[in-house]
């Protein structure tokens, strides 16, 4: 399985990006799909998840501003981000969460390569 991110640059404070994420490889289905990002001399931290069902989770530094979707026929996950902050400045990295294939029980998290976004003016 592999993930591919794009939609990173670099954008003034209070502008807007939108971030994509294609899953491909051998799928059968995959659970939760969502991005973190890792700041220089940060620790990686959870952006926003959305499950199969389409229910969220945000990181409380993103609510109200992101917004995290995904198109489950195309295995594809999405984040817009609007009203950006120098704060947001990161690589960020797609994930996805898959089963293992039975019978194995359990998941798998995959990820991406990174896309850098950078917030300045």
């Amino acid at each position: 399985v592999q993930l591919q991110a794009s939609g990173g640059g670099l954008v003034q404070p209070g502008g807007s990006l939108r971030l994509s994420c294609a899953a491909s490889g051998s799928i059968f289905s995959i659970n939760d799909m969502g991005w973190y990002r890792q700041a220089p001399g940060n620790q990686r931290e959870l952006v926003a998840t959305v499950n199969k069902i389409g229910s969220t989770n945000y990181a409380d530094s993103v609510k109200g501003r992101f917004t995290i979707s995904r198109d489950t026929a195309k295995n594809m996950v999405y984040l817009q981000m609007n009203s950006m902050k120098p704060e947001d400045t990161a690589v960020y990295y797609c994930t996805a969460v898959l089963p293992l294939t039975p019978p194995i029980r359990g998941t798998y998290r995959y990820w991406g390569q990174g896309t850098l976004v950078t917030v300045s003016s």
